[in-house]
């Protein structure tokens, strides 16, 4: 964390372009994982899964802690190399427990994933608020940014352990969740059995026959994929076009303005209040977007606002910036909570688990192509002419 302070200047920082380089170290780790998790979701234990993802989180949260401990809250290159190791370590616990969980959701009710994907949107928006009031605190202090990255990690161990615990105690317990499980587990799937006996069931703990029925009813990962392609691809768009421009363009071009270092702190604050809110509207079933044709013209939709991210930087005020980002995380939380909530209606357990993870890896997928395409609003601030130079060396 100190990477981002003590002895680092702000323009030698900006020359590692972490917030694009951190969100592509993260993303291969994430996808690599998924994709391995995903093709043997049917045979995977989802409470050990989940349990290893929660802890692991926990632990790269501690072991960030460590390392500025270790490296006196020195930065360099260094400490910003520990800083990605330890992102790819959250990329890949992050790949246990979104797609587990969100497998695990899948077969229950709707306002059970939709709850899970505004936690997501809530630390969000937790985490910009934490830096706001750190920022505004520390402002003035000779190690303010370290200062508040530490408290932030401090904070977030802390509530990746209490996932851990109510994940592993409370949470199998809930009457709704053994009623979804238990169905579940009737119509052949064998990955809850676990989260059965966590939450005091035994009678449902299947006999192995020679025929084994259930399982070999359900339909394959292939099809599922195929009967679907419609809502991944929507995943996958509406992540391409929010991560090409969120956080690394909100953070290093959006534009200098009055606000001063506050300016993109307030966007990337603005973009987590919205998606916040787009992940509850939703609930409101008269505004839930449930046409599949629908949902494609909406996703296609909102790559308008590339154009107008670019003319806004370019001729507009910050008003008009807010606005925009606003708007981007609006949509951002809104699509994503109705295909994810739209997909699995249908389909039995097993299969609804399935498609929470091809869902969720095409997400991931989504991540990693907009965090990689993000890179190209560098070109217009003179990366391109830098990358042509270099490419003899490269190809030599």
């Amino acid at each position: 964390m100190s990477t981002f302070d003590g002895n680092m200047a702000p323009d030698k920082l900006e020359q590692y372009h972490p917030s694009r380089v951190l969100s592509l170290v993260y993303q291969p780790f994430a996808i690599g994982t998924l994709a391995v998790l995903t093709y043997n979701e049917a045979k995977i234990n989802t409470r050990k899964r989940n349990l290893f993802g929660y802890v692991l989180l926990s632990i790269g949260s501690l072991l960030v802690l460590v390392l500025d401990v270790a490296t006196s809250g020195k930065g360099g290159l260094g400490t910003f190399t520990g800083i990605s190791a330890i992102t790819g370590m959250f990329g890949f616990a992050d790949a246990f427990v979104q797609g587990g969980m969100i497998g695990d959701l899948s077969f229950m009710q709707a306002e059970f994933l939709q709850s899970f994907l505004a936690g997501l949107a809530t630390s969000g928006t937790l985490t910009s608020a934490l830096r706001l009031i750190t920022k505004a605190a520390f402002e003035n202090s000779r190690d303010g940014l370290r200062k508040g990255a530490i408290l932030f990690f401090a904070i977030s161990a802390f509530f990746e352990l209490l996932c851990v615990i109510l994940y592993a105690y409370i949470f199998p317990k809930v009457p709704m969740v053994k009623y979804y499980r238990s169905k579940a587990a009737l119509e052949g799937s064998k990955t809850v059995l676990d989260d059965l006996v966590a939450g005091g069931i035994q009678t449902l703990l299947p006999v192995e026959t020679e025929e084994d029925t259930k399982q070999q009813d359900r339909l394959s990962s292939r099809e599922l994929l195929i009967q679907n392609i419609d809502y991944e691809i929507d995943l996958f768009l509406v992540y391409v076009l929010t991560l090409s421009i969120f956080p690394g363009f909100l953070s290093e071009d959006a534009g200098s303005h009055s606000s001063g270092g506050w300016y993109s702190l307030v966007l990337i604050t603005m973009f987590n209040v919205g998606d916040l809110v787009g992940r509850y509207i939703p609930l409101l079933q008269l505004l839930k977007l449930e046409s599949r044709k629908g949902l494609m013209i909406a996703v296609l939709s909102r790559f308008l606002l590339i154009p107008a991210f670019y003319f806004t930087v370019k001729y507009g005020d910050q008003g008009w910036m807010i606005i925009l980002t606003s708007f981007l995380g609006l949509t951002n939380g809104y699509l994503t909570v109705c295909v994810v909530t739209s997909a699995p209606e249908g389909y039995k357990g097993p299969e609804q688990n399935a498609l929470g993870n091809l869902l969720v890896f095409f997400l991931f997928g989504g991540i990693f192509a907009g965090a990689a395409l993000d890179w190209l609003w560098l070109i217009g601030k003179g990366w391109g002419v830098k990358l042509i130079k270099l490419l003899p060396y490269l190809v030599v």
